[in-house]
């Protein structure tokens, strides 16, 4: 990857990457990403990773399926932390796969204290959370002057499956414009009874984005009292997140990725040439 005029890390044997793979386009992966995707010797990724994220590894690679997804059968995380040190102690180059970014409610940081313990070095290469993006894709900011100066990330699932029990519902309801909530669906009802009986109004608009910036993304534009009943109305599905706030109603007037007519209309240019144009190297007589 030299084609942009920047130096990129290699990629040592011994040595395991924590890349976060963004929230699903593959157009929002980050260089480092793709530059991690082309060096590893195996992949243990995610159910949330996008398939044609998957199809830029390299051919060669081995791929390790690690799915962890709320509510369903899958590999434990302390299982999955040790196979990356086995890994690892044989020399590979593993690069650990997860959606969104590894750090925020992805359990990198838990993966990445178990390579600390057992001497492995590791890098963690962030990627753009679908909180963010998916808000984005919507036509939604997550801050406005006019409407928020701060944003709070929070989850609805803790390490027993259920909505984790240090949640401070008092200062969220009252101390949180805008709320950020991953992994709620499960328990979106119990979740916004605990926001209004703490003072949240019933009538805020909340915004539900599943499958974010992916081609089944869907939206659902709803309020705090009816998320839950609307949600099931309509069939949603995780992965979603929803936002909740002022920020919402914006919509109306940011909704960029609805056109309205023909000229609106989003055309694309296909990612395999925008790959070749980065990946080629440059040609020095240009430079």
């Amino acid at each position: 990857m030299t084609n942009l005029g920047v130096d990129f890390p290699v990629f040592e044997p011994g040595w395991v990457w924590l890349v976060g793979a963004g929230p699903g386009d593959p157009g929002l992966l980050t260089l480092h990403a793709v530059n991690a995707m082309q060096q590893a010797d195996v992949v243990v990724y995610d159910a949330l990773v996008d398939e044609r994220i998957l199809n830029l590894l390299r051919s060669d690679a081995e791929r390790i399926y690690a799915g962890k997804r709320g509510g369903r059968p899958s590999s434990k995380q302390t299982d999955i932390s040790l196979q990356l040190v086995e890994l690892a102690k044989k020399g590979l180059r593993v690069l650990r796969l997860k959606g969104g970014d590894p750090f925020v409610f992805g359990r990198g940081g838990e993966e990445g204290m178990t390579l600390v313990d057992h001497n492995v070095p590791f890098r963690v290469v962030p990627g753009i959370t679908a909180g963010i993006a998916g808000a984005a894709y919507a036509g939604i900011p997550t801050t406005h002057r006019d409407c928020n100066s701060s944003v709070t990330f929070v989850t609805g699932h803790g390490s027993s499956g259920d909505v984790p029990d240090n949640i401070n519902w008092a200062a969220l309801a009252k101390g949180a414009p805008v709320l950020v909530m991953y992994m709620a669906m499960k328990h979106l009802r119990r979740i916004s009874s605990e926001l209004m009986k703490n003072g949240r109004a019933a009538d805020e608009p909340l915004a539900v984005i599943s499958q974010a910036t992916t081609p089944g993304q869907g939206i659902l534009i709803t309020t705090l009292e009816k998320a839950a009943d609307d949600v099931e109305r309509e069939g949603v599905e995780p992965p979603a997140v929803c936002i909740l706030g002022k920020v919402v109603g914006l919509r109306d007037r940011l909704n960029w990725l609805s056109p309205q007519d023909d000229v609106t209309a989003v055309r694309h240019v296909p990612f395999e040439q925008v790959l070749d144009l980065i990946t080629t190297p440059a040609d020095p007589l240009k430079d």
